[in-house]
């Protein structure tokens, strides 16, 4: 990292943990565990496979070895693929979905598999389009900030890319080294500093999808303008595949931060959380870049399982405040401002500020590890949900109260900024007791406070039959409609978003 940009995640401890999971054992299979029947679709034969080979070659598809494939992230899904393509063009992608959809045979498209709700693996047999090789970075502008890729291009190489020409792009999350930004756009991911730079519909210009019958839509851009008819580009952001695969993407890139600090401070009850991120936005404004909070039993999870040193301690919550600017000694002067008002008041009792480099990834550590942290707890029930922000915590505490006596932990963690809780609940194994006792009551609550059962990583298959807790009958009924307007047999990404 530069001293001027944003932290790079703890990429080598992400990949050490990715490779831990999967030597550590494999999930039952979905379709066995959710009882998910079969769709009709076509079973793959010798003329299937021998029309592929000629598409893509023999190097490009796997036939054995799949685990990796069909095992998501978490260990809470399997599917069962007996074959993964991996095109290296746009044009193969299209030859592909063109032969599959005559034949409807299903296709599973993936990324780099970090996701958290079973969308990017297969849930029967489908066949896995993998998009690892499209990771070419095609055109960066430092005068427009506009940075064009293909979709398998891995976020964290587009990012260095991108600071070459002073540029940084306006996504940042723990899975940032192997996550594709393919998979970005099409689950809509959050990350970091969405307080900052708001989500992907705002920063993504332009991206090229592919229909289920082959026909490649060109909707690349150059322009945060563009007022011509219907914003189709708007569909595939966030559609997980379903709509279409995408292929390429066109995404505006924000300027380097010249000057940057973190706070990470000691705070003693959520009503003086709430008090100090509206005094941040007051104080910090246009350079207020994150806001988080990390409860007392997430910071203890990623402090003792990866054996951390937190500057501070024995607080029940703690928020890390990020500031990116363009003039140290000015940021240092409201920083100070913001600081002195929180612990005159009393609702910051003790913390920590540094614009040292490495003292800023210490601190980052402690939370961008947490969600890696409770895996290692056990079986780990894991909650993306966007709540009103005076009600953001109060759900801890009821689900304390609800299976503290069947769990390990149940703690909070999320970004302040844009209301998104990230609720877990670890046990020493799944059983259907603690099950029963989160599902659906998790969503239900969620649903009584007009909050969202997703805030960043998507409906999935994990979360299907709990759509309706967020959209009426009447949205879910156009998005049906959707569907069959675009892949009338559902050969993309079946069982997954709409149930």
């Amino acid at each position: 990292m530069s001293a001027n940009g944003f932290l790079k995640p703890c990429s080598n401890v992400v990949k050490s943990f990715c490779r831990a999971y999967k030597a550590s054992g494999i999930p039952e299979l979905t379709q066995v565990r959710h009882n998910v029947k079969r769709g009709n679709y076509g079973t793959l034969d010798g003329k299937d496979v021998a029309f592929f080979e000629s598409i893509v070659g023999r190097n490009h598809m796997l036939q054995e070895d799949l685990q990796g494939y069909n095992v998501d992230f978490l260990r809470a899904v399997r599917g069962n693929s007996q074959l993964v393509l991996k095109p290296n063009s746009s044009e193969q992608v299209s030859a592909i979905l063109k032969y599959c959809n005559e034949r409807k045979l299903a296709i599973c498209p993936q990324g780099g598999n970090t996701g958290l709700v079973g969308g990017s693996v297969p849930v029967c047999d489908e066949i896995v389009l993998s998009l690892t090789h499209l990771d070419k970075i095609l055109h960066i502008d430092e005068i427009t900030g506009i940075a064009s890729c293909e979709a398998g291009c891995i976020l964290e190489n587009l990012d260095l890319k991108a600071r070459e020409s002073g540029l940084v792009v306006p996504l940042d999350l723990g899975a940032k080294s192997s996550c594709h930004i393919g998979g970005n756009v099409s689950t809509n991911a959050g990350g970091l500093r969405v307080l900052r730079y708001g989500n992907l519909h705002g920063s993504v210009l332009g991206v090229e999808a592919i229909l289920a019958n082959g026909e490649i839509l060109d909707l690349m851009s150059d322009f945060k303008k563009d007022n011509t008819g219907y914003h189709l580009k708007h569909l595939f952001i966030g559609s997980e595949g379903t709509l279409g695969v995408v292929t390429k993407v066109s995404i505006l890139c924000a300027p380097q931060p010249q000057a940057q600090h973190v706070a990470f401070l000691g705070v003693p009850s959520f009503d003086d959380v709430l008090k100090n991120f509206r005094n941040a936005r007051q104080f910090l404004g246009e350079i207020l870049s994150s806001c988080e909070l990390v409860d007392a039993g997430s910071l203890d999870c990623s402090v003792s399982h990866f054996k951390l040193n937190s500057p501070i301690e024995g607080y029940p919550f703690y928020m890390l405040i990020e500031t990116s600017g363009s003039n140290a000694e000015h940021d240092m002067e409201k920083f100070n401002r913001f600081l002195e008002n929180g612990i005159e008041k009393g609702q910051i009792l003790d913390g920590t500020i540094t614009g040292e480099v490495s003292k800023m990834r210490e601190i980052w550590k402690l939370r961008e590890l947490v969600s890696v942290a409770l895996a290692e707890d056990g079986f780990c029930f894991k909650y993306d949900i966007s709540l009103p922000l005076r009600e953001f915590y109060h759900i801890v505490e009821v689900m304390k109260e609800r299976v503290g006596h069947l769990a390990n932990r149940v703690c909070g963690y999320g970004h302040l900024g844009d209301s998104n809780l990230h609720l877990n609940i670890t046990c020493p194994e799944f059983t259907p007791e603690i099950y029963k006792c989160v599902e659906p009551f998790v969503y239900e609550f969620t649903s009584q406070l007009k909050g969202s059962i997703s805030a960043e990583h998507g409906i999935g298959f994990l979360k299907r039959n709990y759509l309706k807790y967020s959209k009426s009958p009447a949205a879910i009924e156009k998005m049906r409609e959707m569907k069959q307007l675009l892949d009338p047999n559902g050969i993309l990404n079946p069982y997954k978003v709409l149930n």
